[in-house]
């Protein structure tokens, strides 16, 4: 069985008496380990489908699967453990607390989880060894995108969602980043998926799932995924 399964899912938001369709009967499955990039327009579900695998939202109708983990059936406490124990999340921007530093920033998720790893080697991983002290005012959008990773991955969890991790960032910063989250699904094994708009990180991506308007047109394997380092866009 795959790692992930996503099957039948769909997502209606009511507005009054309109109802508008996000996710329309979105199918795929991702395997343990890979580096997975979910690529479309704006408006095309992608973000609605990060929330409702990292448990932020519902479904409709349908059902969501992670290590076996049946999420689209659990009760809101439930789904509450499974948000800490089991996701990361990074987003665009970095959502960090201003008045902590960089180690206290990630000492917060590590504090609620039952194997976090060690806050300030997990800063040391990311390149931020140098920084442990400082605040987030004093950060680069860079390195504060670095603490937000580190801060997601000290929690240990099963699946990393990142969505648009580089959209706040310039060109070479946002490459570093790619790099820097390419590796520690390769370094860990840990399941990375990227929801982005760029076209240009299909390359780099063990499995890609196109969307467009709320549906999955189809998903393309890559048996040599690009270095992150070598991508242009």
């Amino acid at each position: 069985m795959a790692f992930l399964e996503v099957k039948d899912v769909t997502k209606t938001y009511k507005m009054g008496e309109i109802e508008v369709q996000a996710v329309k009967g979105m199918n795929f499955e991702v395997e343990r380990g890979e580096f997975v990039v979910v690529v479309g327009p704006s408006g095309s579900g992608k973000t609605t489908l990060l929330n409702m695998i990292g448990g932020m939202d519902t479904c409709t109708s349908g059902t969501i699967k992670l290590d076996d983990v049946c999420v689209s059936a659990l009760n809101p406490k439930e789904v509450t453990f499974y948000r800490r124990y089991d996701i990361g999340f990074v987003f665009q921007f970095y959502n960090l607390i201003q008045n902590l530093n960089a180690v206290e920033n990630v000492e917060l998720a590590s504090q609620i989880c039952k194997d976090p790893l060690d806050a300030a080697q997990t800063l040391e991983a990311v390149g931020l060894g140098h920084r442990l002290r400082n605040f987030p005012g004093q950060l680069s959008g860079g390195e504060q995108q670095r603490v937000a990773i580190a801060r997601a991955l000290a929690k240990n969890p099963k699946l990393l969602l990142c969505d648009e991790p580089t959209g706040a960032l310039d060109y070479q910063t946002g490459k570093a980043i790619l790099r820097l989250l390419q590796n520690t699904c390769y370094d860990t094994g840990k399941t990375v998926m990227v929801i982005t708009h760029n076209q240009a990180f299909e390359a780099i991506a063990d499995r890609v799932i196109h969307v467009h308007e709320g549906q999955v047109n189809k998903v393309d394997i890559n048996e040599h995924p690009m270095n992150a380092e070598l991508l242009e866009w």
